[in-house]
């Protein structure tokens, strides 16, 4: 028998368990809001994607040495499904782990995760400070200067849009729009 999926209430308070940080939360909700975006879009289960978004870094603020791993083992004591384990370790590929992504989910995950540190940076920059009134263009206009975000690994994002078979512009449109439906929670709403 399996076990169920956990809520999004359930992944959220034991995201803020492990965290406290403003911005690992606000980033946690902003690849949460992604991650959904992406499931309607694929026509898969958005409350399934959004906890995976929402959990993804439940370990980097205490243990950002042991990353993936330790999430793996909290996760485990928390009774959470094996494949949703693996989908959150997946994210980490290359990096800290050697789960390569396989389901779409995985590779969405893998490849929108540093893309929403792009996003939302090239968003504070601009005279709105938000993704409402943001297009792929601008973004990508940033992703050419390597000093801007200069922490984004642009070859990770680069390799998750290869894995998902999608034109960079592509990848990067779809993050606005899911970042958008989150835009309050993040802080990129923006001025009226």
């Amino acid at each position: 028998m399996s076990q169920p999926t956990p809520n999004r209430e359930d992944a959220l308070a034991l995201l803020q368990r492990y965290n406290q940080s403003e911005s690992l939360i606000k980033h946690a909700f902003a690849v949460e809001g992604v991650m959904r975006y992406m499931a309607r879009k694929h026509g898969e289960d958005e409350d399934v994607w959004g906890v995976v978004g929402l959990i993804h870094d439940l370990d980097y603020e205490q243990f950002p040495d042991q990353h993936c791993k330790k999430t793996e083992e909290i996760l485990r004591e928390n009774n959470w499904p094996e494949d949703l384990i693996r989908a959150v370790i997946s994210h980490g590929y290359g990096i800290c782990t050697d789960v390569k992504p396989e389901t779409t989910m995985e590779k969405v995950l893998f490849a929108i995760d540093e893309l929403t540190g792009l996003v939302t940076t090239s968003a504070l920059v601009r005279p709105s400070k938000s993704v409402m009134d943001m297009k792929a263009k601008s973004v990508k206009k940033k992703w050419k200067d390597k000093r801007f975000a200069a922490k984004v690994d642009r070859s990770i994002i680069q390799r998750g849009a290869d894995m998902l078979g999608v034109e960079l512009g592509e990848l990067i449109t779809d993050t606005i729009m899911g970042m958008r439906e989150v835009a309050d929670e993040i802080g990129l709403k923006g001025t009226p």
